[in-house]
């Protein structure tokens, strides 16, 4: 725990860090109706400005991951941050389409840059007793971004309609310059020395992603994707499921994902850790992955409002306890190679955050619960695929 607390300064500061990232991708959501009208766009150019950004991501995490290694984590930490400043202003600038997905894709490529820098970050300034903690405290910024981002861009709107990206971009400017100067680099950037390290590192971002099924954390990526899937998938059609099925105000569909998601924000910085020293990752993943399944399809079968309230807050404080969980077992699986496992990771998290809503926008036009029974088999799959692995014995360094 002194590692933790001697680095708490820069811990604090990439929590900022990232919590400004996803806060930014949040102030997009209620402004996206009324860009639909200023710009006249239909929906469909609407549904690809999102995925583009998810798009970006997936493509250059991979890269991110390995200049990180290289370069070191502070250079890539202000790389992005400047990247998505950028980002955010041209996004309240512009009216051009073209423009605006030029602006979606370089905050993609923004958040590729920081997000596997700052999980590789933590990992090298905490020991492995004390990463668990550190992964929830950075887990528990991108959710509470996700959180409050769409309230403060519907606040920050009344100023005027592109307000919130001028915010977001000051904001931003102010973070990678205090980031720059204060943030001290975690990882002394040193050429390679090791002849079986050169492989991976020269690979392109396609065959990184194709020769990931022969790494030893392959079935971690495989649940980072599940679990992105599921959740993209759970999320996207959420407010159209209550609505058509119970008459839902957005009023009461705010209440239920932010009561959710707050409930495991805090969890992560409070008990994270604890559960997964006591119980370990392999236990907890399972668990998890168990509890998410099955509580997406209850979601189909219960019809008072505190008992939806129930269901939803389970789904997400499940995923909220499993993707710090496998983020921790993929660091202590990856040595020297931290920053190259977490671009993986954000790769594959960007898979499932593009696939989840396209399914499940497919699934739902043919019946509104199509969408959670395929998010809950998938789910239960990997469940029974994370007991499988769990058989097989134990690897090096995973609890």
């Amino acid at each position: 725990m002194e590692l933790l607390l001697k680095n708490r300064g820069a811990v604090l500061l990439l929590m900022l860090n990232i919590f400004l990232v996803f806060t930014g991708i949040g102030l997009v959501i209620p402004i996206m109706p009324t860009y639909m009208d200023e710009l006249h766009l239909n929906g469909s150019i609407m549904g690809l400005l999102v995925a583009a950004f998810s798009l970006t991501q997936l493509i250059f995490s991979p890269l991110a991951g390995r200049l990180s290694d290289s370069l070191g984590r502070k250079k890539m930490i202000v790389a992005g941050m400047v990247i998505f400043t950028v980002s955010e202003l041209l996004f309240g600038v512009v009216s051009s389409p073209v423009l605006l997905f030029a602006s979606r894709m370089l905050g993609g490529i923004g958040a590729a840059l920081i997000m596997p820098s700052i999980m590789a970050y933590i990992a090298d300034v905490t020991t492995t007793e004390e990463r668990a903690k550190g992964m929830g405290f950075i887990n528990a910024a991108i959710t509470t971004g996700f959180i409050i981002g769409p309230g403060i861009g519907g606040y920050i709107a009344e100023f005027g309609i592109r307000a919130p990206f001028y915010a977001a971009a000051a904001v931003g400017a102010v973070a990678a310059v205090v980031t720059l100067f204060i943030l001290p680099e975690s990882k002394p950037v040193e050429p390679p020395v090791k002849a079986e390290a050169a492989p991976a590192q020269k690979q392109s971002f396609m065959a990184q992603m194709l020769s990931s099924f022969r790494e030893p954390y392959f079935i971690s990526l495989i649940i980072v994707f599940v679990m992105s899937f599921g959740l993209a998938n759970y999320e996207t059609v959420f407010g159209l499921f209550v609505d058509h099925k119970f008459g839902f105000t957005p009023k009461d569909i705010a209440f239920i994902i932010t009561f959710g998601s707050i409930s495991g924000a805090v969890v992560q910085v409070t008990i994270f850790g604890w559960i997964l020293n006591r119980f370990g990752e392999r236990t907890v993943i399972s668990v998890c992955l168990a509890m998410a399944g099955l509580f997406v399809l209850l979601t189909l079968f219960v019809h008072q409002y505190w008992m939806i309230v129930v269901v939803t807050f389970i789904v997400f404080l499940s995923i909220d306890i499993l993707r710090p969980a496998i983020g921790t077992q993929m660091s202590k699986m990856a040595n020297e190679h931290q920053g190259y496992v977490a671009g993986l990771n954000s790769a594959y998290t960007s898979l499932g955050n593009i696939t989840g809503p396209i399914v499940a926008g497919v699934l739902f036009d043919r019946n509104l619960n199509f969408p959670y029974v395929s998010a809950a088999l998938i789910l239960f799959l990997c469940f029974a695929l994370s007991l499988r692995a769990g058989r097989r014995g134990s690897e090096p360094g995973i609890s």
